[in-house]
């Protein structure tokens, strides 16, 4: 008896079975054939904006500007894929408004870490898209819950149609990125030297600002005179009333023609957290250039330069100004105690900062040649370099017993303090005067364009300014507690 072909087989159960199709496998597969029950299908409603296009799903084209900007500035090729996750992590599709959400204003949020606070505040202002410095991704997710902050933070973001582009170590490797910022907190910026030499002094209580602190106390100390902003870019950005921060002061209402009150020290005992603030110069700050010479410590592979030159169509990069960490030469040698004068004023005068020098010698007596820098972390970045004093966010507990034991120095800032003033000084700057200048070439080249999808031809033909923002809710989880020796009232200590 003749078996019947595999053909015929599956006609004839295609033919009696009309409530089950087959999922063939493919060729060479063992995988076995399994009917799978056909559902109805579903009518179209008929009231929905959607048009007939092909995946993937349209990205909002400021989005696409923004993103083709922040690529000019810092080219993702330059970032260290040996273990960073960068570029465009958290992509929105572009949808048609309706009245329970607006559509998403011409605004950018920078943060250093995108938190849940900082998430809100992204909401809060309606942006099209967060630059987040850290990525909010960097090992491959299996799911996307509630349960996991992380991912939560993904879906709120994602729902309110915010994308997120995460750019890392690129902005640390190119010339006049992070580490070459370290360095002008240093030397003084090169670019705009001014007349005089900054020299320390010892500022008075009424000097030091109560914007770096938050007491025990109830009272509200206000902000000082460091806490005025410019521009409407650089004001803090509004958040639920309901929401308060504590490590933040809250001023009350104030006539805007009424001038700020300087906060005083407090008299009385009291135990201060510094709050983690946005490093920004201090009105003390106006250093002269101290003369020196700058070198890469690891210079970015050649063809990550190549590609980064193509990409800019530029020859800008090169392994003399291009990869990770900046070593700095003084041409004559400093005061360790000149140099921490300069970094504190220049980072807003905290609380303070961790540091550590050799044992056996007094901090006077320090003299400084060399300065390694390194935006975060620096113990990989700068593990073979031998410079008089490294600066950086972080250093293992070993990794500063190595440097100090060798006879240099170290300051720590806190891991996102040594990147955070960054965003304020130059990011935010160039990243708004580029992608205006972008935003309005492609305005002006595609409002005709017929092949437009109704929601890109919307946000096309809106003529709101482009606005960058910084986040006024990312902060370093740490801060400095500092404590004094009288007793804490209320608070008896058993002598043991």
């Amino acid at each position: 008896m003749l078996r019947p072909s595999l053909s015929r087989i599956i006609s004839s159960l295609y033919s009696s079975s009309p409530k089950f199709h087959l999922r063939l496998a493919p060729p060479f597969s063992h995988s076995r054939v399994q009917p799978s029950t056909s559902l109805p299908s579903l009518p179209l409603r008929r009231n929905m904006n959607f048009q007939s296009r092909s995946y993937p799903y349209p990205v909002s084209p400021f989005t696409r500007t923004v993103i083709s900007c922040m690529r000019q500035l810092y080219p993702d090729c330059l970032a260290d894929k040996s273990f960073d996750n960068t570029g465009l992590l958290v992509e929105a599709p572009l949808l048609p408004t309706h009245n329970s959400r607006p559509r998403n204003t011409n605004k950018v949020l920078l943060t250093i870490d995108l938190t849940r606070a900082v998430a809100t505040e992204a909401i809060d202002h309606n942006v099209s898209l967060v630059v987040s410095y850290h990525p909010i991704i960097f090992r491959g997710l299996k799911s996307i819950t509630t349960n996991d902050t992380q991912q939560l933070t993904i879906s709120l973001l994602l729902a309110h149609g915010i994308s997120v582009y995460c750019p890392h170590t690129a902005v640390d490797t190119v010339p006049g990125g992070m580490a070459d910022w370290l360095c002008d907190v240093v030397t003084g910026r090169v670019d705009d030297p001014e007349s005089e030499a900054f020299t320390a002094q010892t500022p008075s209580d009424t000097e030091i600002s109560s914007d770096t602190e938050v007491t025990t106390s109830d009272s509200d100390h206000g902000y000082d005179e460091g806490d005025t902003l410019s521009d409407a870019s650089t004001k803090p950005t509004s958040h639920s009333d309901a929401v308060s921060d504590p490590y933040v002061s809250s001023p009350g209402p104030q006539s805007p023609n009424t001038p700020k009150a300087k906060s005083m020290r407090p008299q009385t005992t009291r135990r201060t957290y510094s709050k983690p603030t946005y490093p920004r110069p201090t009105s003390h700050f106006h250093p002269a250039v101290i003369s020196h010479t700058r070198s890469v410590v690891n210079p970015s592979p050649h063809d990550a330069i190549e590609a980064a030159n193509e990409l800019t169509r530029s020859t800008k990069y090169d392994s003399s100004n291009t990869g990770a960490g900046r070593l700095i030469s003084f041409d004559a040698a400093q005061s360790l105690t000149l140099l921490i004068t300069r970094i504190a004023h220049a980072i807003g005068l905290p609380k303070g900062f961790s540091m550590a020098i050799p044992q056996g010698v007094r901090i006077e007596d320090i003299q400084i040649k060399t300065v390694a820098t390194c935006p975060g972390s620096g113990g990989s970045v700068l593990s073979k370099c031998r410079a008089d004093l490294i600066l950086t966010g972080e250093l293992s507990h070993h990794e500063t017993l190595a440097v100090t034991e060798r006879g240099g120095c170290v300051i720590s800032l806190f891991h996102s303090n040594s990147e955070r003033g960054y965003l304020w000084s130059v990011m935010r700057d160039q990243l708004e005067r580029r992608a205006r200048i972008e935003w309005t070439k492609l305005q002006g080249e595609n409002l005709s364009n017929q092949n437009l999808s109704e929601p890109e031809r919307a946000i096309l033909c809106n003529h709101q300014l482009v606005e960058v923002l910084v986040s006024e809710w990312d902060r370093d989880p740490y801060g400095i507690v500092v404590l004094d020796d009288t007793p804490v009232p209320g608070v008896k200590l058993e002598s043991a």
